[in-house]
């Protein structure tokens, strides 16, 4: 069975300082999670990496807060996906056979020019600004910002995933048994210039990770796909004394409730996207029941065989709050 596993930033988020000993530590309970997945079925594996994205930003703005030095897009996510790559492939391979190879494959994105995010910018990245700092960028690079309490952050668009560059060599490696970790930090956003033959170009922007995770697994004809993070279910009645976490349910039922749109939200809509496309299951739930969400035990399944929503009883493990 292929099965997709998209490590949501929750999933991987450290504890502490933020750094690489902490981010190391993270990967290696992941690994940990991963190895018995990887052990029995074909793997690949997609990742956020919103503090490393945020991380280049802030380091592109510190070449200058004038804006006039250039520094990273936002989207370059290819230190990020290097970064976290090596990591999952060193941990993993401290727990699999030697003889099993690993293989993390910078993944570029495609995105539609006319997507109508690009009127309307909403993901936030990198530093605060002063309002001055924000009118001078914008007038520089033309940079969008919104104010955050007493200061200013850039915003950038999140349009949809298109295609996938690098499909013909995942396959190729999933052929020869390989563990594959791809789309990190939903890879990188990449559009075709305007007017020109097959001219790639690079995209200032985001793109969700469980989406492009979603649309990989879409395209790669997988059998499963699970988005991982720290809440246990998807909840109804969230906060409330009647709250319970959804353990089965169609794409259906679940898009007539209206689940906020960041975070949990994402996430039901890539996984009713992909159950609707491609009549397979797909997964939410927390790392450390990665097995049993698997068996379909745990978490959030959704599949287009499900006649409607099957409750469990409330959890107390449940730690994102954008639920209905």
């Amino acid at each position: 069975m292929l099965v997709v596993i998209a490590l949501g930033g929750n999933a991987l988020r450290s504890t502490g300082t933020p750094g690489a000993a902490h981010l190391r530590a993270s990967v290696r309970l992941a690994a940990r999670a991963l190895a018995p997945v990887a052990a029995q079925h074909q793997l690949v594996i997609g990742h956020g990496a919103g503090p490393q994205a945020g991380l280049l930003a802030m380091q592109g703005a510190a070449n200058g807060k004038d804006g006039t030095a250039e520094g990273y897009p936002p989207g370059a996510g290819d230190d990020a996906e290097c970064l976290i790559g090596y990591m999952l492939e060193q941990e993993l391979g401290n727990l699999l056979p030697f003889e099993r190879p690993f293989a993390t494959v910078l993944t570029m994105v495609e995105v539609d020019p006319n997507d109508p995010a690009f009127n309307t910018p909403t993901q936030v990245v990198g530093s605060a600004y002063s309002q001055n700092e924000a009118e001078q960028l914008t007038a520089n690079k033309g940079w969008t910002f919104s104010r955050n309490a007493d200061c200013w952050r850039r915003v950038v668009a999140c349009p949809e995933p298109k295609r996938i560059f690098e499909l013909r060599p995942i396959n190729w490696l999933l052929e020869h048994n390989t563990i594959v970790i791809a789309t990190g930090g939903a890879g990188i956003p990449t559009m075709y210039e305007r007017g020109a033959d097959r001219t790639l170009l690079p995209v200032d922007c985001l793109i969700d990770n469980d989406l492009a995770s979603e649309l990989l697994a879409r395209q790669l004809g997988a059998d499963l796909l699970i988005m991982v993070t720290d809440a246990d279910a998807v909840y109804l009645n969230w906060g409330t004394p009647a709250q319970a976490a959804i353990r089965r349910a169609s794409p259906a039922a679940l898009e007539a409730f209206p689940f906020e749109a960041g975070s949990i939200g994402l996430k039901v809509k890539a996984a009713c996207r992909f159950a609707n496309a491609t009549g397979h299951r797909a997964a939410i739930g927390a790392l450390a029941d990665l097995s049993r969400i698997l068996a379909a035990e745990a978490g959030t399944t959704i599949s287009t065989r499900e006649p409607g929503i099957v409750l469990a009883a409330p959890s107390k493990r449940a730690t994102e709050t954008p639920q209905v």
